[in-house]
Order: structure tokens, then sequence, then C-alpha cells
């Protein structure tokens, strides 16, 4: 049984905190509003173990279970269900154990008083800048059934695309690391067995044999050392690329290299364009808009740029201007639709032709990725096959002819 301390309101309003004992954390609030306390918080106190906090920072809230939270959230609001009644009855539903958390938080302090976007806000882990932003507008416009809609609908799109470029790269992934585990069998345990009958027949071998058990021997002697070494230098690595210096470098090198870089500048225009028409529809000025788009860029190159241009926006100047001084980073086509919004008033309207187009256009350069990958790596893999197959077989010929 573990421990739970709660505090929370008595039929009387008067406010009550102690310990209960519960199997779970839903227990332990039915337990306690059947004795008729109406909780405020609850905190376990069972320890954390090591690994949990570990693995903390890396925990979050899929894409998946959090567009459909968003969207039964909406469909229960349009139902004229009232919406902390909606929370409770999603509580009960939901299955990740972090937006549980969050969404009983939520309804505890939505029916404490607050409004519904401050109360989104006290977890960015969960919800971010751009979701509690189109809720706040969408409270004061009240469109929050459309809007949570909306959200489901950019949360929708935003899953299949990272999964379409997951797709994309997990099967040539796989076989690289497979081919790269047989490799290293057979330097190690395959041709250091057959090294002492290549050295009774005094036969010169072949060069890519010798290269191939030069490898052999320096794996065998610094194998665990070489494990170690990359092990450190990869946690360095994941620390650096964790501060805001490391990231922005990550970041600027992924966009820098060919295919890849492509691709990622496509996402993230599509995400700013599609993320800043949204706000711009709801309501929020164009400064804030923009720099709240630039965080859902996912990139730090992009997300300064468009920081910058908020800025500017601020003081008076078009984003056309701003944006065009960065061309490595937007295609003219952009920095273009983005004038005519301007000049026409329909900035969101245009922002999002702009995102549908770069969405589409990230959709077919995946499928084509795959097309493309998929034989190029069959035949390098072929190439690399037939060297080792030949440093294998060419010396047992040789020895062969010998005899």
């Amino acid at each position: 049984m573990a421990k739970f301390r709660y505090t929370g309101r008595n039929d009387l309003g008067e406010i009550q905190s102690g310990v209960v004992e519960a199997g779970s954390r839903d227990l332990a609030i039915k337990i306690l509003q059947d004795n008729k306390i109406y909780v405020l918080s609850l905190e376990s106190l069972e320890k954390e173990g090591f690994f949990d906090k570990l693995l903390r920072p890396f925990q979050r809230v899929k894409t998946k279970d959090l567009m459909v939270f968003t969207r039964q959230l909406s469909v229960l609001l349009s139902a004229k269900v009232q919406l902390v009644d909606s929370l409770k009855s999603l509580y009960n539903q939901v299955t990740d154990p972090l937006l549980k958390d969050a969404i009983f938080d939520v309804f505890t302090d939505v029916e404490g008083g607050l409004y519904f976007s401050q109360a989104l806000a006290k977890h960015p882990r969960v919800f971010s800048d751009f979701f509690v932003n189109m809720v706040r507008s969408a409270e004061l416009s009240g469109r929050l059934e459309e809007t949570l809609n909306y959200l489901a609908d950019y949360l929708e799109k935003d899953n299949n695309l990272r999964s379409k470029l997951r797709d994309a790269m997990i099967y040539p992934a796989f076989i690289i690391v497979v081919f790269l585990a047989v490799m290293i069998l057979v330097v190690t345990v395959v041709i250091p067995q057959l090294k002492g009958i290549f050295a009774e027949s005094g036969s010169q071998l072949p060069f890519i044999t010798r290269v191939l058990m030069g490898v052999g021997d320096f794996l065998l002697s610094w194998g665990v050392a070489i494990v170690i070494f990359l092990a450190i230098v990869i946690v360095l690595f994941i620390r650096y690329i964790r501060t805001p210096e490391g990231k922005a470098f990550w970041q600027q090198l992924i966009i820098s290299l060919p295919i890849i870089g492509p691709i990622q500048k496509e996402v993230a225009i599509s995400r700013f364009t599609s993320s800043c028409s949204a706000l711009l529809k709801g309501g929020l000025p164009i400064a804030s808009s923009l720099e709240i788009a630039g965080k859902i860029t996912g990139n730090v190159v992009y997300e300064d740029i468009l920081k910058k241009t908020a800025n500017a926006v601020r003081s008076g100047s078009n984003i056309s201007d701003c944006l065009i001084q960065y061309p490595k980073y937007f295609p003219p086509m952009v920095i273009q639709m983005i004038s005519v919004g301007e000049i026409s008033g329909q900035v969101d309207e245009l922002m999002q032709k702009v995102a549908d187009f770069y969405s589409n256009e990230v959709d077919q350069v995946a499928a084509n990725l795959a097309e493309i990958i998929q034989p190029v790596l069959i035949v390098a893999l072929g190439v690399f096959i037939g060297l080792f197959v030949a440093a294998v077989l060419m010396p047992i010929y040789n020895l062969a002819q010998v005899f």
C-alpha cells in the first residue's frame, strides 16, 4: 500500500490535510471522496527510485495520447458537459501517468478558481506554449470547443509527420546496425580462427584480408576500452547538446547536412507557418504569435530568427522584411506569400497555405526517401559483403591451389 499526503476541503468548507493509504492514486482519491473530502492536492510519499529520477527528464507524453485527450475533451464540451466534469471523466480513461497527473492537477485548479489556460500553463512538459495560448485565446473568444478540435487536428498532423519521417529511417538504420554487428563478428571470431591456417601455409595474403586481420586484432585488444571510451563520449555529447550552445550547434549542423537538412528546414517552416496562422486566427498579436511559433519549430536556429523578427515587428517592421535577411532558412516563396498577406491583411490565411504546401512537400520527400535509400543501401551493403567474402575465400582458394 502506498501513502499519499493530501490537502482537501470538507462539506463545511474547512481545509483538512493528512495522510491516506491506498493501492494507487485513483483509489486514494476515491477513499477521500467517499469520506466527503474534496481533494485540492495529493502527493505520493513513496521515495522515487534512482532510475526513476534519472529517466524523469526524458519522460514525455506521446503526441498521440495528447491528441486523443484533446479530441475527446472537445467532443464532451460540444455535448454541453461542464469543463471540470469532462476533465474528471477523461482522467479516469487516460493511462499515461504523466498526462493523468497533469489532468488531475488541472481540474483541481479549475475547480479552485483558475482559468483553464492558467491551469494548463503549470504543466509545460505536457502542454506546450502553443497549446496554452490557443486555449487562452479561445477563452477570450468563447470558442473553446472549436479550438480544441483544431488542436487535435494539428497534433494528429504533427504525429503523422513524425511517424512518416521515423518510418523512413527505421529500416535503413536497422540494416546498418545488423550489418555492423555481423562484420564485427566476422573480424573478431571467424577470421582469427583461420589466421593459424593461413600462417602455416606461408602464402602471401591478399591486402583486404590483412586489413581485416589487423582490424580484428585491434578490436580484440582494445574492444573494451573502445566501448568505454565511446560510452563516455556519447554521455558527454548528450550533455553538451542539452546546453543552449550545444543545442544550437547540433541543430545548425543538422540543417546544414545534405538530404536531412532540407527536410528539417521544410518541417520547421511548416510548423512555424501553421502554428502562427492558428495563433493569429485566435486573436493573438503578431509579435507574440511569432515568438510562440518559433518555439514550436523544434529548432533553436529558427526560434532565434523568429524571436528577433518578433522584436523587430514590435518596433514597426514587417515580417517579410525581417525574414528576407535569412534566405538560407526561408525560401523566396515563403517570404513572398507572407508579404502578400501583409499587404492584403490576410497573413493568417496565406501562412496556412504555406504550411499546407510544405506539409505536402515533407510527405512526398519522406515517401521518396524510403524508396531511394533502400536500393542505394542494398547496393552499398552488397559491395561491402562482397569484399568481406573475398577477404575470407581468396586465401582459402589460394591454400587449396597449393595443396
